[in-house]
């Protein structure tokens, strides 16, 4: 760190960087996260924890529901609020496609023949069973 208290220096270790970006929740995540090998820094997988990353390096992280592209613009000092976490790095991630909107209307109707069978059909099918007597 630098001499003077507040002023963070131009690299840091990465699962500090991701705690204090509020990429992930606690330093142990971050690092089990990275051990894992779903983060890259400038197109390279890590599994180092002690890894540091520099203003304007690219990082590739993996996350369960989405996956995130960052540019390094700072470093951090503490976990502040999101306003100051969010200064820390610039956010390349590609928009995800919209998923069409489903009505409720068209969640409640379903495919002619799809589901169980109504009683009229379930009539029609046991009357392609035979009976004990081989009949039908």
């Amino acid at each position: 760190m630098s001499a003077e208290p507040g002023v963070a220096e131009d690299r840091q270790r990465i699962d500090k960087w991701l705690f204090f970006a509020r990429i992930l929740k606690s330093r142990s995540i971050a690092q089990a996260h990275i051990g894992s090998g779903h983060v890259k820094v400038n197109g390279q997988t890590i599994r180092q924890v002690s890894r540091q990353v520099s203003i304007g390096d690219r990082l590739e992280i993996a996350l369960r529901e989405r996956d995130l592209v960052l540019v390094v613009r700072g470093s951090g000092s503490r976990r502040g609020p999101f306003s100051e976490a969010r200064l820390l790095y610039e956010d390349l991630t590609p928009e995800r496609p919209s998923k069409p909107q489903i009505t409720t209307l068209d969640q409640a109707m379903r495919e002619p023949g799809s589901g169980r069978p109504t009683k009229k059909e379930r009539r029609a099918i046991d009357g392609l069973v035979p009976d004990a007597d081989g009949d039908f």
